[in-house]
């Protein structure tokens, strides 16, 4: 039976060694909670860290939590300490964390943790290999697993496997300041769907992609080593069920049964009449926003004096990484503003604040839910909030308030809530006001909407959803029409070259046997190629043809000492053999007078663009300028050339970075069709890479054996994925 793979960097589970002996206990996280039917209820195994450091391990007690996390469908990743303070407490939370939440000036890059992080994540995916089987699924999550997706795909490639970020992904902007951003990019590509919470972060990861790796990204689609990715974003919901039937239960309990919490909560709201209670909670973190909403508070009681001694804030802040430094300040900071807020307004029967520094069982945070009037969740950046749909399902009267930040994830899904900019003291004062007065009618209709969206969309249904995009997207996206050369391809090339009969073979040039440069003309013929062609004319009775939409001169410089059969501009000039040059097609070329100065237009406007001018084309080259602007720009070259050549016997041709414009009356298929006229061939080959390549693949025979190099839509009958699988291949059917 097929399974799933869950990889975190815990397990969700709570491993305690007391007097030798384990016990073991389930996590009651979001995550833990959202992926337990995944994981329990489909055969699934979760793989995770246990909280237990290899220092802190026997040989007998690493038997003992193995067994214990085994019956758990679990399974362990062993962990030094030097680990954890590298690879978690270092590069996952002083380098990532900050980086992904815009905070660059806490971003500390050690290039011993980058090594750490590389161990670790190795160590996770030699995990995920050891237990993977044919047509398992691998669900890997979050920041600090990066490049494990990578790394599993190295060795797994028939593995279906998802990746979900669960923080933010910065801008472009942000994330290019990051020394390994490409490696952390192509860790995630990995994967075969990448998920986030909101469409900002899917935009920005794309981009990032675009920009930095420079691959084709058509809507949410990359393709990448011989993959198509799919980026898309998956809203992570709450239990809704579990916080709603907390709140009814905590509603109808006896006095006897009330926590103390409660007690006091009642105590204040009964005594001190139409106080309301104003409710934060968050982990003590610098993304939270908490030292600003103290400020905001703070300008809210100079504002709106009149509800000093009417309303408190109910602070509770969880602590959170209290060895790293800016946590360490940003705690000091938090208790002085505290206390100095309380100090300047606190009368004899009224504190504006109470500040809890603590975790709380769940029990208690209902009792905080449910007597709160307002919610106020102000982050600076948060990849979604769980704390506001969690408010949300337990205001089962349809009562309360939520003022949110617009910087939090799931402000998108909340448009219901009080939205506010965290940077706003003015804003954040003016909405507590408005919450704080909003009549019973409005609270009710906001609510209700709030709740039937986020009881809709809960955990279990995010990760379901998940799951069957991930199900959709290896079924559909890998499917290749090309079949990839292989041993079994390369003897069927072999067997024919081998043969007494006459072959033919059209070799295109740049992005076929030469990479792409920033200059065209930097791309010269290397020793190795002159070699391979070399070979490949010493096989008797073939035709070697290099055809190409260089123009004659350049092919001549570059060729002319050699014997192949030379095509230039795509098919309006050749040289068979030792012969001399001729014009196959008679082209008029006043048109490029017109065109060439649209063209230098465009460069002036697109730095990083240039203007190449061929005998019988133009050709605008893109490849060294912004992706992002050169796609703008793209669409608008289009639209003005497209107008100008209409009625003309011009046509546009898009190859790999560059728009073309030349003669409809010429194309690689009929340059082709012509010397398979004048050299009939019972073997034919041809290998190129872009779209001035599908006419030759097009026209040529259905017996042709036609190579394809990159993996987009093709008439060709294989591929090769790079140039460098080019160059191998001919070489080895040359020798």
């Amino acid at each position: 039976m097929n399974k799933t793979i869950i990889v975190s960097n815990r397990l969700p589970l709570q491993v305690i060694i007391e007097n030798d002996q384990i016990e073991v206990t389930p996590s009651v996280g979001g995550l833990a909670t959202g992926l337990k039917s995944v994981h329990k209820e489909s055969n699934g195994i979760w793989i995770g860290w246990s909280g237990i450091t290899q220092e802190e391990l026997t040989p007998e007690l690493e038997t003992k939590i193995s067994k214990a996390v085994t019956k758990e469908q679990c399974v362990s990743v062993n962990l030094t300490q030097r680990d954890l303070d590298h690879y978690y407490y270092g590069f996952s939370n002083r380098t990532l964390w900050p980086l992904f939440h815009y905070f660059i000036e806490y971003t500390e890059y050690n290039p011993e943790s980058w090594e750490v992080y590389k161990s670790v994540n190795q160590k996770f995916a030699d995990t995920v290999l050891e237990q993977v089987n044919e047509g398992d699924n691998v669900w890997i999550q979050d920041y600090q697993l990066l490049l494990v997706p990578a790394m599993v795909k190295a060795k797994r490639p028939d593995i279906s496997i998802g990746f979900f970020n669960h923080i933010p992904f910065p801008s472009y902007e942000i994330f290019r300041t990051f020394p390994k951003r490409k490696e952390l990019l192509e860790g995630m590509l990995g994967a075969d769907l990448i998920g986030f919470h909101t469409y900002d972060y899917e935009r920005h990861f794309l981009s990032s992609v675009k920009r930095i790796l420079s691959l084709d990204v058509s809507f949410n689609k990359i393709t990448y080593d011989n993959r198509i990715i799919r980026v898309d974003s998956f809203p992570m919901g709450i239990d809704y069920e579990k916080f709603e039937n907390a709140a009814l239960d905590h509603n109808q309990m006896n006095e006897g049964d009330k926590s103390e919490i409660q007690k006091r909560l009642d105590q204040h709201l009964q005594n001190e009449d139409g106080i309301k209670m104003i409710l934060s909670i968050d982990r003590m973190d610098y993304t939270k926003g908490i030292p600003n909403r103290i400020k905001a508070f703070e300008y809210f009681l100079r504002k709106y004096p009149q509800f000093q001694e009417k309303i408190r804030l109910i602070m509770l802040a969880v602590p959170s990484r209290s060895q790293v430094p800016q946590y360490q300040k940003l705690k000091q900071e938090t208790d002085e503003l505290v206390g100095r807020i309380n100090g300047e307004y606190s009368t004899v029967s009224w504190t504006p604040i109470w500040y809890f520094y603590r975790a709380l069982p769940f029990e208690n945070l209902i009792d905080l839910y449910t007597s709160s009037d307002v919610a106020l969740i102000t982050p600076v950046r948060d990849g979604m909030n769980l704390v506001a749909k969690e408010y949300v399902a337990t205001r089962t009267r349809k009562d309360g308030v939520l003022v949110l930040s617009e910087m939090a994830g799931a402000s998108i899904e909340m448009n219901e809530a009080l939205l506010i900019n965290p940077f706003n003291f003015e804003e954040i004062a003016d909405s507590i006001k408005q919450a704080l007065e909003m009549p019973k009618a409005e609270q009710k209709q906001r609510m209700q909407a709030l709740q039937n969206r986020v009881s809709r969309y809960s955990v279990k249904k995010w990760a379901n959803e998940f799951m069957n995009s991930l199900d959709q997207v290896h079924k559909v996206y890998n499917v290749i029409e090309a079949e990839k050369v292989d041993e079994n391809i390369k003897a069927i090339f072999i067997k024919k070259l081998r043969s007494d009969e006459k072959k033919i073979m059209f070799l295109d040039y740049d992005g076929t046997l030469v990479n792409f440069t920033n200059n065209p003309q930097d791309a010269k013929p290397d020793k190795e190629l002159f070699s391979i062609l070399e070979k490949l004319h010493a096989i008797q009775g073939l035709k070697l043809v290099l055809i190409s939409g260089r123009d004659k001169e350049t092919l001549n410089n570059w060729f002319g000492h050699t014997p192949y059969t030379l095509v230039s501009d795509h098919g309006v000039s050749m040289r068979i053999e030792n012969e001399e040059w001729k014009t196959t097609e008679r082209l008029k070329t006043e048109w490029m007078e017109d065109i060439l100065p649209i063209l230098e237009t465009f460069v002036d406007r697109t730095p990083g663009t240039l203007v190449e001018k061929k005998k019988y084309s133009l050709a605008w080259h893109y490849r060294n300028t912004d992706v992002e602007l050169a796609e703008k720009r793209l669409v608008e070259i289009k639209t003005v050339l497209t107008s100008f050549i209409s009625n003309t016997d011009l046509t546009l041709l898009e190859g790999n970075k560059v728009i073309e414009i030349k003669s409809s009356k010429v194309n690689k298929g009929r340059a082709c069709s012509s010397l398979l006229n004048q050299f009939p061939s019972e073997h034919v080959f041809a290998f190129g890479d872009d779209w001035t390549d599908e006419f030759m693949f097009e026209e040529l025979p259905e017996r042709s054996q036609t190579v394809k190099v990159g993996v987009r839509k093709t008439k060709a009958k294989y591929y090769v994925k790079t140039i460098e699988e080019v160059r191998a291949f001919l070489k080895a059917i040359a020798e």
